[in-house]
């Protein structure tokens, strides 16, 4: 008695075998859209970032050509190291500040603030300023808050 065992799949088992594929696909497109979203929302933020940095830094390089020009205005004047710097401090517009050698401002755009600063170099050097501060700092945390 030799009796063979064999298992028959009837019509509907193809039907079942291709609906759990077809939900599958399904469940995996969705998980992949829902990633694709993600990732075009953090790009988009990731370049606003970026954008408003460097508009940021245009401004302070653009305060620094002004900050260029009167101190080449004060330059002409003084006699002095002393005098140039007492030229300058009263020069400077309200928002910047002298301390000793060094003018301070900060640039900001309500998230994002850009904190400043540039040492006035002696009347003998050929430069007139250096950078001695360029900080970008958050002011809120909102922006990057999902």
């Amino acid at each position: 008695m030799n009796r063979k065992s064999t298992i028959s799949l009837g019509p509907g088992a193809s039907s079942l075998i291709l609906i759990f594929v077809v939900l599958a696909m399904a469940v995996l497109s969705m998980l992949s859209l829902m990633a694709a979203r993600n990732d075009l929302k953090f790009s988009e933020r990731s370049s606003n970032v970026i954008v408003s940095a460097y508009e940021l830094n245009e401004a302070a390089e653009e305060r620094h050509a002004e900050v260029d020009r009167l101190l080449y205005e004060c330059a002409k004047d003084a006699g002095s190291q002393e005098e140039y710097l007492a030229a300058v401090a009263e020069a400077l517009p309200e928002d910047m500040e002298l301390l000793e050698d060094e003018i301070s401002w900060s640039e900001s755009d309500g998230a994002r603030m850009l904190d400043l600063a540039l040492r006035v170099l002696p009347l003998t050097d050929s430069e007139r300023t250096e950078w001695v501060r360029h900080d970008l700092m958050a002011e809120t945390g909102d922006e990057w808050d999902w």
